[in-house]
């Protein structure tokens, strides 16, 4: 019995300390943003229950907004494809020298 009660207790320990959420922070850039299509790139991302609908930066003159996201309920990449799914241009990052991304 003792032992059961040990394993039961590392094991509330370890899933204590699972991770619940991972806000990140992005910067996406997109080709011809401007004022109009602010709300767009809200809208197409307002599904999305890990976006912090509090955290738009806009820079419309380098065409980018930055924002935050919790990367457990929602990935970066989600995230490009609705603004593109909303009639806009993302350009997406190049790939690091040297990563073998796709190999």
């Amino acid at each position: 019995m003792r032992i059961l009660l040990s394993i039961f207790a590392v094991a509330m320990l370890i899933a204590g300390g699972c991770r619940r959420e991972d806000v990140r922070e992005v910067t996406i850039e997109i080709k011809g943003l401007d004022s109009a299509n602010r709300a767009k790139v809200v809208q197409a991302l307002k599904k999305y229950g890990g976006v912090r609908q509090d955290s738009y930066k806009w820079d419309i003159p380098s065409g980018t907004v930055t924002l935050s996201y919790d990367s457990m309920q929602v990935a970066q990449t989600n995230l490009r494809m609705a603004i593109e799914a909303a009639g806009l241009e993302v350009v997406y990052p190049e790939k690091a020298p040297g990563s073998k991304a796709g190999h």
